[in-house]
């Protein structure tokens, strides 16, 4: 079923709790995470530190916890090509307070492309093109510049000057979330424009890639 944006309610973290040891995580379809006494709760949204550079620094829902271990749900860990075996140990943690940011507009996305090399051997008349990973995510927005002194203005001024670690939260209408750590850059010259709304701008610099949950 398509969508459209409208109702969608996006949130930024602005507290973490302090981080808990990862002493492993298993090679799975959904990784099993051992953390000792971690204290997370069945949806609860954390951030990853770990060894693994594909997992490290995303956010993902705690499945099914038990006293010393965890689900990181969808986290596919099962290619030990790429999450070699027994190297994924590090920290988790876990988001304690969210803000939502109201009266914001004109939310766009650039980022996350292909990014790609043009290759010619010297026997070969055709260029070849190799995968070289992806661009970095980076999502831009506009706030009522009234705004000011509100919780959710608050939060995006303090996490640009802090330069903190959040995650940013899309939540739809339909309950599909969308899951993305980042770091806020926040500009609070007023942009006038005749016939529109005085507004600032912010900005999430996105570092990893999104984590997406349906409804």
């Amino acid at each position: 079923m398509a969508r459209t944006p409208t109702g969608t309610v996006h949130s930024v973290a602005t507290v973490l709790s302090t981080a808990k040891t990862i002493t492993g995580i298993t090679n799975a379809a959904e990784a099993v995470v051992s953390s000792t006494a971690h204290g997370f709760l069945a949806g609860d949204i954390i951030i990853i530190y770990s060894g693994w550079g594909r997992l490290n620094f995303r956010a993902f829902r705690v499945k099914s916890p038990t006293a010393n271990d965890f689900i990181l749900e969808e986290a596919d860990t099962s290619n030990t090509t790429l999450y070699t075996a027994g190297a994924g140990i590090g920290s988790a943690r876990k988001v304690t307070t969210w803000v939502d940011l109201d009266r914001t507009m004109n939310h766009s996305s650039s980022g996350g492309d292909a990014k790609t090399v043009n290759v010619k051997f010297i026997e070969s008349d055709v260029e070849i093109v190799l995968n070289d990973g992806f661009n970095a995510v980076q999502r831009t927005f506009e706030m009522d510049a009234d705004m000011i002194g509100t919780p959710a203005y608050s939060a995006l001024k303090t996490l640009s000057a802090t330069n903190a670690d959040t995650v940013v939260r899309r939540r739809a209408k339909t309950g599909a979330v969308s899951l993305i750590p980042a770091k806020v850059s926040f500009n609070e010259e007023e942009s006038l424009t005749e016939g529109q709304a005085v507004t600032v701008k912010g900005t999430f610099d996105a570092q990893n890639i999104s984590t997406r949950y349906a409804a």
